[in-house]
């Protein structure tokens, strides 16, 4: 498995784990606040979702550039970039969501931190689980040419 394949399970399981947030979050959000709640919920789930599919598409865009001589800049550039874009965009968000009448801020709020925490968790799951390679393939098919002798 290559890195590549890490983040898109990362995805994938972030993707099921927003599910069930909007599930369960929507539940209780219509329980506490009728539809203002659910809505808030589902928003939140969203949020939480592209917030974290933005860092894991941006690691996989900037790996097409692998083995280029820029890559480091580059991949340290998109990463960076979409960090400061969800920065930003998590600042407007917020700003715009919580004076709307038809938004429960609580329930909003508990969403995309249990979003945010659980992709963590996720994150984790997937990264401690997952066999990628360290030694590139070369180093183990000639070791005779690589050893410098």
């Amino acid at each position: 498995m290559n890195s590549n394949a890490v983040f898109k399970a990362a995805l994938k399981w972030g993707a099921l784990l927003a599910l069930v947030i909007a599930v369960v979050g929507g539940i209780i959000g219509y329980s506490i606040d009728g539809t203002r709640g659910l809505t808030s919920a589902l928003i939140g789930t969203a949020m939480s979702l592209v917030f974290v599919g933005i860092t894991a598409v941006s690691i996989l865009f900037a790996n097409r550039y692998a083995g280029r001589e820029f890559f480091v800049a580059i991949f340290f550039g998109v990463v960076m970039g979409g960090w400061l874009l969800k920065f930003v965009l998590f600042l407007v968000l917020g700003f715009i969501l919580k004076s709307q009448p038809w938004v429960n801020a609580p329930v909003l709020f508990i969403c995309v931190i249990v979003g945010v925490v659980g992709s963590l968790v996720v994150d984790a799951v997937v990264a401690a689980k997952v066999r990628v390679p360290y030694v590139s393939h070369d180093v183990l098919t000639k070791p005779e040419e690589n050893s410098g002798a």
